[in-house]
């Protein structure tokens, strides 16, 4: 036995009118969007008069109620019954159910969004050749359909407020609302006889215009504004370059229009992630708005818009970095977040980027297309303490290093090769330098030993192999290296120490059995501050200055300061002071 589903219209109503929009205020637009429908369905008739859309406020009703009236095609008494009071249905669809092409509407609900607003909708219509019909329909499921005075074709819309929401038919709110929602329309529409429509779209009335559009409408002065034109999409209109830099992590909102009636001011998804420098102002005939009307529907036709108006966006700046580089310079400045983003994964962009972009290196801001046209490698640090560790030793073996430690750029830098595979890239290791370092003499390394000694049973209780070299600059007494499987066997340890028995007995599973590789105190020869200590006769003050270079060589590094080194730190440094200063204690 079958059954049917049972409804409370009451229920209906309110679910849709209060909770498939996000505010009151779209009722204008969309009683806007059924009289912008109904003069299109006449306007195929040459003979048809212009289109007009009147809207009475309550300012000028002068009974609280907001009347709109339009001289478009009106409906029949059996079409009142079949579309106003059949939620779902709707005139604009085609005989298999589809939404035709010339219509904003679709979905046959757009008149309950006035339900937000009002308590009683009257509904005054009449079809060229039949006799005029008054609908009336209540916030709790009920209406009505009696004969209509006469008039001539077209509808007029009647809301009674509901309480409390009075303010939103009064004309200021009214004029703004319609201001908001149709001032692009084709038609002409006005609120209490004052003419609220522009006649003209913005981006097709020139630069000036546009720029002008910008700053009264999005609130900024655009570094630049870019036209966009996706004929599959039906869309014409203008990316405006933000002026000043933005969170790449802010999901930027376009302002979006659909024949020209506004569809939101914040919607998401119309360009890609990487574009987050960019603000849109378009017009569509044939993208799909969700049934709210406050987003557009996610299909293959608007992942193909969001291409195409990537492409735009890709081919404005090939250009400007032919035509104008120091245009490009400023726009990198600003928003090189967004270019570095797309670099990723466009070669056209990762090319743009190693030619303009400058890198923070050690011998000082310079592209990665000079620095490999100096250099021949590119030799980079993948985190910016890396890099201050080594970069001035580095400098000083003549080795180049590039700080990829900024968002991105480390990525850039390893992908260059797949543009162009004579590029060689290569990570620097800090272990790596000190293979450059010179070796002492037989000599020299005999007399150090018993140093050496001393100094390692004082380290090794920190983890830290010490050992001599000379290198240069001379000015830098002590380098301490942490090879990257060293780093990760600290951070190993510190997580086991930290785990409970559950997780603890995990990571010990996982822990490498063979020795870890140890960090390296690297005390420069060259140095004589080093020299110094390693000729001094008292051990105990060999020991604290040891350990005070050992803290240096963290300080100076950007190194993390354990507890251990911090306690390390405090004893040699008040050691060493109070050696320094003599007196006896009273």
């Amino acid at each position: 036995m079958s059954n049917t589903f049972q409804v409370d219209l009451r229920g209906i109503v309110d679910l849709l009118s209060h909770h498939l929009y996000a505010s009151p205020r779209v009722y204008v637009r969309e009683l806007l969007q059924n009289a912008v429908d109904a003069i299109t369905a006449v306007q195929h008739d040459e003979q048809a008069t212009a289109g007009h859309v009147s809207i009475e406020s309550s300012d000028t009703t002068g009974d609280g109620s907001l009347r709109i009236a339009d001289n478009g095609i009106g409906l029949t008494e059996e079409q009142v019954h079949e579309l106003l009071a059949t939620i779902g249905r709707s005139s604009k669809r085609d005989e298999l159910g589809f939404a035709r092409h010339e219509f904003l509407g679709q979905f046959g609900i757009g008149l309950l969004s006035c339900f937000l607003v009002a308590d009683e909708i009257r509904v005054h219509t009449r079809r060229a050749g039949s006799p005029a019909v008054l609908w009336t329909g209540y916030a709790d499921g009920r209406y009505d359909v009696k004969p209509g005075p006469e008039r001539e074709p077209g509808t007029s819309v009647t809301l009674v407020p509901r309480r409390g929401a009075e303010m939103f038919l009064v004309g200021a709110t009214v004029n703004q609302l319609a201001t908001l929602y149709g001032s692009l329309l084709p038609v002409e529409v006005t609120v209490d006889g004052a003419k609220v429509t522009a006649g003209e779209v913005p981006w097709a009335a020139g630069r000036r215009a546009s720029i002008a559009y910008a700053e009264q409408t999005l609130g900024f002065t655009p570094f630049d504004v870019i036209e966009l034109n996706v004929p599959e999409a039906g869309l014409t209109g203008a990316a405006y370059v933000l002026p000043t830099p933005v969170n790449p992590a802010t999901r930027g909102g376009h302002r979006v229009y659909l024949k020209r009636m506004l569809l939101a001011e914040a919607v998401e998804g119309l360009l890609p992630e990487w574009a987050f420098f960019a603000r849109c102002v378009v017009d569509s005939t044939e993208l799909r708005p969700t049934a709210s009307r406050e987003a557009l529907y996610d299909d293959s036709l608007l992942e193909a818009t969001r291409e195409a108006i990537a492409d735009q966006l890709r081919g404005w700046l090939v250009r400007l970095s032919s035509s104008d580089p120091r245009r490009l310079a400023e726009f990198l400045r600003i928003h090189h977040l967004g270019v570095k983003a797309l670099a990723l994964h466009d070669d056209e962009m990762l090319r743009l980027v190693e030619q303009w972009w400058p890198m923070e290196t050690n011998t000082g801001q310079t592209t990665l297309a000079e620095f490999r046209a100096r250099h021949g490698l590119l030799r980079y640090a993948a985190t910016t303490d890396e890099f201050r560790q080594l970069a001035a030793v580095a400098a000083a073996q003549d080795i180049g290093l590039i700080n990829g430690g900024y968002t991105y750029d480390a990525e850039i830098i390893e992908r260059l090769p797949q543009l162009d595979r004579e590029i060689k890239v290569e990570r620097l290791e800090p272990t790596d330098l000190a293979t450059r370092f010179e070796a002492l003499d037989a000599a020299t390394e005999l007399r150090l030993r018993p140093f050496l000694s001393a100094a390692q049973r004082r380290l090794d209780r920190l983890g830290c192999e010490v050992v001599v070299r000379t290198f240069e600059p001379a000015n830098l007494s002590a380098l301490y290296l942490v090879s990257r499987a060293a780093h990760f066997h600290e951070e190993f340890t510190a997580t086991r120490e930290k785990a409970d028995d559950l997780w603890g007995g995990v990571l010990d599973a996982l822990a490498d059995t063979e020795a870890p590789e140890r960090p390296q105190l690297v005390l420069n020869h060259r140095n004589p501050l080093v020299r110094r200590v390693t000729a001094l006769g008292d051990p105990d003050l060999t020991a604290l200055a040891v350990e005070a270079l050992y803290g240096q060589a963290l300080l100076l590094g950007y190194h993390p300061i354990r507890p251990a080194d911090a306690a390390l730190l405090n004893t040699s440094f008040l050691g060493l002071l109070g050696r320094a200063v003599p007196g006896e204690d009273r």
